[in-house]
């Protein structure tokens, strides 16, 4: 999910949403796979969820990239995947359905790797186990006109973006200390500029969760880890108010990499090359 500007209102995630994965641990991806082959809509088999839901997965080029589709109602987040097989998936906030509260699906939480069998994906928790099946839905999604848009539910279309945005990365800089979950904990800072009302900084928590801020507008999301310094992190719709921004949070948006410098921690995109630099604070 992108970064989505709502002039000074705060966007309110409502108490459903706390319950949360565990501590976090580096993610064991599944094998060398490619997440564009996740984009669709798919069956959720599995995972106590009711018969019929489907979990539309779009890519990079389209702003609502994730939405998981139940007979009441549609709950929206962001998902990111990489080639090594690594996924996360985030789900802020509940949904109102028939004047009840349906929570997110915690099952996702859960979730830190990827498996492609055959026309099936399996989704699977830190120690390999399945912990959903996605089989391909045939049948379009029943969506309430006066309350969704008739292509929020189509079946998402691959775009060159979309196969840019998953292509694979490339690896950590010879020389490097790559970054594990257990050294990315913490609270990482910036250097604080003139017109910027707090620190500019991303704290990544040990249940996988992160917060941060640009220096005038708060972020948040979640965040997984591999092998050889691999990185994934979402970030949730936040506010856009102006300020000498700082761009930490863009910075774990968008990295695939992480390093360990001394006391500072590197960022790089796919290519491998460095987005930037925060210091343990």
């Amino acid at each position: 999910m992108r970064l989505i500007a709502v002039p000074v209102l705060l966007v309110v995630l409502l108490a459903g949403c706390a319950d949360r994965a565990g501590p976090i641990v580096d993610a064991v991806p599944a094998q060398a796979a490619d997440p564009v082959a996740l984009i669709g809509n798919w069956l959720v088999i599995g995972a106590d969820e009711e018969e019929g839901t489907v979990l539309r997965l779009a890519g990079p080029s389209q702003v609502s990239d994730l939405s998981l589709w139940r007979s009441c109602g549609q709950l929206g987040g962001g998902w990111r995947a990489d080639g090594a097989g690594m996924f996360l998936a985030d789900v802020p906030s509940p949904t109102l359905c028939a004047r009840n509260t349906v929570p997110s699906p915690s099952w996702l939480d859960r979730v830190t790797a990827y498996r492609l069998d055959g026309a099936d994906r399996e989704l699977l928790d830190a120690g390999g186990a399945v912990v959903a099946r996605l089989v391909p839905a045939t049948e379009p999604i029943p969506v309430n006109p006066k309350l969704y848009l008739p292509d929020a539910a189509k079946p998402p279309v691959v775009t060159d973006e979309d196969r840019q945005g998953l292509r694979p990365g490339a690896p950590l800089p010879a020389g490097l200390t790559p970054a594990t979950a257990e050294t990315l904990v913490g609270r990482w800072v910036a250097d604080a500029g003139v017109h910027q009302q707090v620190e500019p900084h991303v704290e990544l928590n040990a249940d996988s969760t992160w917060s941060g801020s640009d220096g005038c507008n708060p972020s948040r999301g979640r965040w997984i880890a591999g092998s050889g310094g691999t990185l994934l992190a979402t970030i949730r719709p936040s506010t856009n108010i102006g300020c000498d921004n700082h761009p930490a949070g863009g910075w774990l948006f968008d990295a695939r990499l992480a390093a360990i410098d001394g006391d500072q921690l590197v960022f790089f995109d796919a290519a491998a090359e460095e987005l930037g630099r925060l210091h343990r604070g």
